[in-house]
């Protein structure tokens, strides 16, 4: 029997596997960054589709540096990131999440607060649409790749749920009007629905198709504040007012009540639905191990 060595221990410590992940795939993101600004600076396409490309490219290249690293470090296929059911997750994430942020403006508009200014041309949605797909496909990498897969495989599905939401909510803390509310409500909302879709399918597609639905319909849809960032123009020029609860104030919708609430519904019906996909913490398969060791001894 191969005895591990303090240099494999070190390098499988779940601690260790996080922190070389987030660098692999920060390095790759500031890298492709640079390298497409270069190169599309060199085309005539104007700002927006010069944006729009880069995203596309950053986001091709940082998902191919998360699965080779993995692959190669971990020494496994990298099923997060596979291609059977990636259409279905995509498609149905992308449906969940217009339909959560749908219903969350929906109670705005009822309690009116929520009025049209105007409708912009479709172009207007390029700069929201590339924010939106980018930082989902960049935080699901970091958060729902890196840190809740790893944690998850040693301290079981629902701790790594409380941590991995924690962590998510105290990110967007650094963001414009955030509050320690705004970041509770982010943990709950997000962190938890998105967590919880990563289990349920086992595939990034899913939580990233969610995420990206989320931020789009609010910014680019409907021109709302997206955490609490500079409004961008959207296909509506909108002009939210009210009662903070109902409207998330000045961090934007999915700073109120009723999006914490729909998100928890939803939520629930996913743990539900996931219920036989979720991990135990290693203490408890050992304790389970040695319990039957000793049963059997007996017998």
């Amino acid at each position: 029997m191969e005895s591990i060595t303090t240099k494999q221990r070190v390098l499988n410590f779940p601690v260790t596997r996080i922190i070389l992940g987030f660098l692999a795939c920060f390095i790759t993101f500031i890298l492709a960054q640079q390298f497409a600004s270069k190169m599309l600076d060199l085309t005539p396409l104007n700002r927006d589709f010069r944006n729009l490309v880069k995203g596309i490219i950053v986001s091709a290249l940082l998902i191919s540096a998360y699965v080779f690293f993995f692959r190669k470090y971990e020494k496994r296929e990298v099923t997060e990131f596979s291609s059977k059911g990636a259409i279905k997750y995509i498609i149905t994430g992308m449906l969940l999440g217009a339909i959560l942020q749908s219903l969350t403006i929906l109670i705005i508009f009822i309690n009116g607060s929520f009025k049209i200014v105007s409708i912009n041309p479709i172009s207007n949605m390029i700069i929201p649409f590339t924010i939106a797909f980018t930082v989902a496909i960049f935080e699901e990498i970091l958060i729902r790749g890196i840190i809740f897969r790893i944690i998850e495989e040693k301290l079981g599905s629902y701790i790594s749920l409380i941590i991995s939401a924690i962590i998510f909510g105290a990110l967007h803390l650094s963001n414009p009007s955030s509050t320690p509310i705004s970041a509770l409500c982010v943990a709950l909302e997000a962190g938890l629905l998105i967590g919880l879709a990563y289990i349920y399918t086992r595939s990034l597609w899913f939580p990233i198709a969610i995420h990206f639905a989320w931020n789009f319909m609010q910014s680019g849809i409907f021109g709302a504040v997206t955490s609490g960032n500079d409004q961008t123009t959207g296909l509506l020029t909108t002009k939210i007012v009210g009662s903070e609860l109902i409207t998330g104030g000045d961090f934007g919708p999915e700073g109120s009540i009723q999006a914490i609430i729909f998100c928890l519904l939803a939520s629930i019906i996913l743990l539900q639905l996931s219920k036989d996909k979720l991990i135990k913490p290693k203490w408890r398969n050992k304790s389970f191990e040695v319990d039957s060791i000793i049963i059997s001894k007996k017998i």
